[in-house]
């Protein structure tokens, strides 16, 4: 089987040509201040002048307003809008229909009760994510890139009628193991190729792509 990646929270040439050159199947650009891995419109346009076409390019919003992202789009031109709040089916179909562009729900989770979130975007988004959910007492916990996994058995057996990537905690050592239990297809991943928060290690990169390539 082939499984793809992307390689989110990228915000430096070095870790975007890193992703670039490794195989990536997306790139990801966090529009989300409070996040380390945070870059302006006008970054973002910089970073994503060097991808090439045929790799897409996603933006990650967390509970943004209509001016947020219209600025962010007005500077780069994305492919996919990836939506890692608490944002509502209703909210998901308003930006896919208002921009033109998919539209990528994220969905945290810790319990199997999460998972049955999924079937309420069925229609209103283009594709899902799973993430891990970050405890409640987690200090400084962010919607996503907090280095968490969740338990992959959780998402075993389930029939996603739109595409899925995996998220939460993978890493070139990990990987493999977490398609084998969950059957994704698509992972993501930010921490896992980081020396700290907001750090990109392209060594890391092109390890992790090594080793999705493997599979």
């Amino acid at each position: 089987m082939t499984v793809r990646a992307k390689i989110c929270g990228l915000n430096n040439p070095e870790a975007v040509a890193a992703a670039v050159t490794g195989g990536a199947a997306f790139v990801g650009f966090v529009f989300y201040p409070p996040s380390p891995r945070a870059v302006t419109p006008e970054r973002a346009a910089g970073l994503a002048a060097d991808v090439p076409g045929s790799v897409g390019k996603v933006g990650l919003f967390v509970d943004a307003d209509d001016d947020e992202i219209d600025a962010a789009l007005a500077a780069t031109a994305l492919d996919i809008l990836q939506l890692h709040g608490t944002e509502s089916p209703e909210r998901v179909s308003e930006l896919r229909a208002r921009t033109g562009l998919r539209v990528m729900k994220a969905i945290p989770v810790a319990a199997p009760a999460d998972v049955e979130r999924a079937p309420d975007y069925y229609e209103a988004a283009d594709w899902l994510m799973f993430d891990a959910k970050p405890p409640k007492d987690m200090a400084g916990a962010l919607p996503g890139g907090n280095a968490l996994a969740f338990d992959w058995l959780l998402l075993k057996g389930w029939d996603f009628p739109l595409p899925w990537m995996l998220a939460g905690g993978l890493d070139a050592d990990n990987v493999a193991e977490a398609v084998r239990l969950s059957g994704a297809r698509f992972v993501d991943t930010s921490s896992g190729v980081e020396d700290s928060p907001g750090v990109k290690n392209p060594d890391r990169i092109r390890a992790f792509l090594t080793a999705v390539a493997a599979l």
